[in-house]
């Protein structure tokens, strides 16, 4: 991409987006010429296309795969091997994925001007967000943002993952001083490795900045809502370090003591005061407005396995803050923005940029039905893409990537239903990863099956004042038959009198076969004809065991950043922790309805 486009910012970054939306089918074909002409001589592609450019013979000869028939020419250029293996241009990092969503963490290629492209999208989302709410320069954002420590492949190419390596970047660490974007954390606290100590100054600078602050956000809803727990935990640390002007000995970073002395220039007991009769308070129903009055939104992503954490969100906000989710990205490539940001969540729809990537797609039904009859190892018939601009209204399809750093035809494994166009570039509805899915015997339940069964069953929590904080999922086949378990984490709010109100266990019964009752036809054959299905299981477990949870995974290389719960447990270690924490359980007190 050309250097000139990292200057695109305000107006002129808007009407560039309107060129590449209005043109997208030339640009995409434009896009898969340059990848083609580039990386023709790679072995990979010769190995199919023998040195040709043409087009047509890529879309005829090269197959449609996924991660395990790119693995083999990643890990040999991991190992030291050239580039040319997949790449025209030098290969400068593997990006690491979150290491949740399919178990182990996969290593993605990338090139020197991946962040260029990185760059101009994330230029693009302040633009949009000014279109619709004014006087966001008037003030600070306090964005909770997270590195976590690189390592390097044999072949000593650094590892890392693609947050942690646009943070580190110059287009992150020298960007120019912008009133769009003045973020209350300073870089040093962002950049430290240790996300405790990271997580206590970032906090601790936006209580400081309170009153400028206009925006508050994470990466993901996740992250923002551990963040509160954080703080929850420690705000009479910090409130004391207001108080005095010292930064807690704890805080051993010398990055981080050194920017903070900075921000901690005196002792300020009045707004620790303040803070303090905020955070005192046994409710923390509207604490984020209260903490941050001029907040004007909260920005995370809220869709797929991160919509279920939108009722806590509003909570936490009183529902006086707009929740916005302004991009769509991945480890592989970033693919598109949010052009209407206040939509209600449940609508959130991306338009894809056609300059990213070339986009293909695999048809998965339509006129609003959702077909799940390609597998995710099953071969794909190359006939069977559609691309960029041949997408249909209200259809659903696989998502399928082209890259400039060379991935080829690489099956991303999100769904994706087609909600409407900006000029002829579409625009998507995220609805769920294909891999992520429980199966016992003949049954296939995957995320948005799992998410819309458990939003229907948590309902019945309400009258309690409880709320559902956080699930995940594990299929037991340890007996027979095999059936389904939840691990549920329930917060149980104060009433009115200060009382929790009792939580019927005959509820949690009631919630079981709920979700039964949601899953399709196929599930509910299998337990009530079949008997190849055993009761649905909830098991409620402690306060902070999802923390935990997400402990484990980021010692074991994840990233606080990019961190997913898992809907669905593999890990041995995961399920030991989960287990350990189980309180009650809970079954399914009849069989579901179905009907032959």
């Amino acid at each position: 991409m050309e250097g000139k486009r990292l200057e695109y910012r305000g107006e002129e970054a808007l009407k560039e987006l309107e060129k590449f939306t209005a043109k997208a089918d030339e640009v995409q074909e434009n896009i898969l010429k340059e990848i083609i002409a580039r990386n023709c001589e790679t072995e990979y592609l010769k190995k199919y296309m023998e040195g040709s450019k043409d087009v047509l013979e890529f879309k005829q000869r090269v197959p449609v795969i996924t991660y395990k028939h790119i693995y083999p020419y990643i890990q040999r250029i991991a190992n030291g091997e050239d580039s040319s293996l997949i790449s025209g241009h030098p290969i400068t990092e593997m990006l690491c994925s979150s290491g949740t969503s399919g178990g182990e963490p996969k290593m993605m290629p990338s090139i020197a001007e991946d962040l260029n492209r990185r760059t101009f999208l994330y230029n693009l989302i302040m633009p949009i967000m000014n279109q619709y709410i004014p006087g966001l320069d008037e003030g600070k954002a306090m964005y909770l943002y997270f590195v976590k420590a690189e390592m390097s492949t044999p072949g000593d190419l650094p590892s890392r993952t693609v947050l942690t390596s646009y943070y580190k970047s110059k287009n992150f660490r020298c960007r120019a001083l912008d009133a769009f974007n003045d973020f209350t954390s300073p870089n040093q606290a962002i950049l430290c490795t240790d996300s405790k100590q990271s997580m206590y100054c970032q906090l601790l600078a936006g209580l400081v900045h309170r009153h400028q602050v206009l925006r508050i956000g994470a990466v993901f809803a996740s992250a923002l809502l551990r963040a509160i727990s954080f703080l929850q935990r420690h705000w009479v640390d910090l409130c004391n370090d207001i108080r005095t002007g010292h930064l807690n000995s704890s805080i051993t970073d010398p990055e981080c003591r050194s920017s903070m002395s900075i921000i901690l220039s005196s002792p300020n007991p009045r707004l620790a005061d303040e803070i303090e009769e905020i955070c005192i308070c046994p409710s923390w129903k509207g604490i984020l407005p209260r903490l941050w009055p001029r907040a004007k939104y909260i920005e995370a992503v809220i869709t797929g396995s991160m919509a279920q954490y939108i009722p806590s969100l509003e909570s936490y906000s009183g529902g006086k803050l707009p929740l916005i989710c302004t991009m769509y990205a991945s480890s592989e490539c970033y693919f598109g923005v949010n052009m209407k940001p206040l939509c209600d969540p449940a609508d959130v729809a991306f338009t894809l940029l056609p300059n990213m990537c070339y986009f293909e797609f695999i048809p998965l039904g339509e006129n609003g039905t959702l077909l799940k009859d390609v597998d995710e190892e099953e071969e794909v018939p190359k006939e069977k893409l559609v691309d960029l601009v041949h997408v249909r209204l209200g259809c659903y399809y696989e998502l399928v990537v082209t890259t400039f750093a060379g991935l080829y035809r690489y099956r991303i494994g999100d769904v994706l239903q087609v909600t409407g166009f900006h000029n002829r570039a579409p625009q998507f509805r995220f609805i769920c990863r294909r891999n992520v899915v429980l199966s016992i015997e003949e049954d296939k339940t995957n995320e948005d099956d799992l998410h819309r069964s458990i939003t229907m069953a948590k309902k019945l929590l309400e009258p309690y004042n409880a709320l559902l904080v956080e699930y995940t999922s594990y299929a037991d086949t340890s007996s027979l038959p095999g059936h389904y378990v939840l691990y549920w984490e329930i917060t149980e709010y104060i009433s009115a009198d200060n009382s929790p109100t009792p939580l019927d266990p005959k509820v949690l019964e009631e919630c079981c076969i709920t979700v039964e009752e949601q899953l399709d036809y196929t599930y509910r054959r299998c337990r009530t004809q079949d008997k190849s299905i055993g009761p649905l299981e909830i098991k409620l477990v402690q306060p902070g065991t999802f923390e935990g949870l997400m402990d484990l995974f980021i010692s074991q290389g994840g990233s606080i950043n990019q961190y997913k719960t898992p809907r669905c447990i593999k890990s041995g270690n995961a399920l030991k922790l989960l287990n350990s924490n189980v309180k009650a359980s809970f079954f399914s007190p009849r069989y579901p309805l179905w009907t032959p």
